[in-house]
């Protein structure tokens, strides 16, 4: 599995304008993903997400999220941090926090998985890698006895979603799985299986309440952006 990777001769390549989404969708290895829907989850009867920051679990795994939710699976949301420093020159950020997460409940809703249990364990945002130990104990018995176990890819260039999905990796007991988020930006597909895209290998048809769930977890990023031209602030991997 591999796919060009932009390296770091310059500035970082999240703050590089990034591969457009047409690029993507043009990218063969996805027609070769099963179109099976809820019968690939059939087996699935719960499933934990453990989510960097609010927003990570919707981009990265929506689609998932709604399949498994339509077929009523226990569902629990793992929020590793509020998302307070996620933008540079906000107010607030207990303000922006309070947002976010009030976001997550909107997007839950959208996707058709208001019954998902959310617990948030309020660690620092852009400082994860620090309190990774803690992290890793405090998943464990939140992952204990799921069927699966969802979580952002080690190799996404964000130190939290790296040190996120190691912990979730050491906590889960049943199947573990890794979504891309910020992969999608900085990567390319140029030969099928890009790192991370595996892990999940099912096609989501894009029903609307899953379109209506990106606005809710993008928003802050969105209005921010538009009101003072400061975009997400990122810590460097």
């Amino acid at each position: 599995m591999r796919c060009r990777v932009v390296r770091r001769t310059g500035p970082h390549p999240i703050d590089a304008p990034g591969t457009d989404e047409r690029s993507w969708r043009a990218w063969p290895w996805l027609s070769t993903l099963p179109a099976s829907g809820l019968q690939a989850l059939a087996g699935v009867t719960s499933a934990v997400i453990v989510a960097a920051h609010p927003d990570d679990e919707v981009l990265g795994a929506g689609g998932l999220i709604s399949m498994l939710a339509a077929s009523r699976a226990r569902l629990r949301l793992v929020a590793v941090t509020d998302g307070e420093r996620s933008h540079q020159g906000y107010s607030s950020p207990a303000v922006l926090a309070k947002r976010r997460t009030a976001e997550t409940t909107a997007a839950l809703r959208a996707l058709g998985a208001r019954a998902t249990e959310v617990i948030r364990l309020g660690l620092p945002d852009s400082r994860v890698a620090r309190r990774e130990d803690d992290l890793a104990a405090a998943l464990a018995p939140l992952a204990e006895g799921f069927d699966l176990c969802l979580a952002p890819w080690d190799g996404d260039m964000h130190p939290d979603h790296a040190a996120a999905s190691r912990a979730a990796r050491l906590a889960a007991t049943g199947a573990f799985h890794c979504f891309p988020v910020w992969m999608w930006h900085w990567a390319s597909p140029v030969i099928p299986g890009c790192p991370g895209t595996a892990r999940c290998g099912s096609r989501c048809r894009r029903r609307p309440r899953q379109r209506n769930a990106r606005p809710s977890a993008a928003s802050p990023a969105r209005q921010k952006t538009e009101a003072t031209a400061s975009g997400p602030c990122l810590p460097r991997a």
